[in-house]
């Protein structure tokens, strides 16, 4: 048990931790939902019956943790939402946090791209993590998020779109891109 874990975490950790930044853009919540994902993996590496790579099971496993999360900040969103009357200043309401250094990428437009994600519905933001920032293969990407080779690239087509569309929006709450 020891060595695989210890095996898993040196081969993978950059990988796990990589994908969990950039789905919830938050090196401390990151941080936390990777320690989730090693709990799990410690209560079900028995289960590991090696169908996939064991790479393809850990980030299974890390999508299903950040679902989870989302899942409870939506919830506790909602709460907020019906507690407090949001129709005079709803609106002028913005987000204050910042991008997390890791991901500040030199290259203004790999920080456009990143900032872009968030216009993608979360299948397509997975597909792309999985295949162009963690450079999985369609079958490895298909396998983690137990889909159709078909719907992979589908749901990746229509990401790309969507990213292409906002990359090209001029300044109008778009994505700005410099000439």
């Amino acid at each position: 048990m020891k060595t695989f874990f210890d095996e898993l975490y040196e081969n993978y950790h950059h990988d796990l931790f990589q994908y969990l930044i950039y789905m919830v853009k938050d090196r401390d919540l990151a941080e936390d939902l990777v320690q989730e994902v090693y709990i799990k993996v410690l209560k079900s590496y028995q289960s590991f019956d090696g169908r996939s790579t064991e790479k393809t099971w850990l980030l299974s496993i890390a999508r299903h943790v950040a679902i989870d999360h989302f899942r409870k900040q939506k919830r506790k969103r909602n709460r907020i939402m019906d507690f407090f009357d949001w129709n005079d200043k709803g609106e002028q309401l913005k987000d204050q946090s910042s991008l997390p250094d890791e991901i500040a990428v030199q290259n203004d437009e790999m920080k456009q791209v990143y900032k872009a994600l968030d216009n993608c519905t979360l299948d397509q933001r997975n597909v792309i993590i999985f295949r162009f920032i963690q450079g999985m293969s369609i079958q490895e990407t298909a396998e983690i998020l137990n889909w159709s080779e078909s719907k992979v690239k589908t749901t990746q087509h229509r990401g790309m779109k969507s990213l292409k569309e906002m990359m090209d929006k001029p300044m109008e709450g778009g994505v700005q891109r410099e000439a």
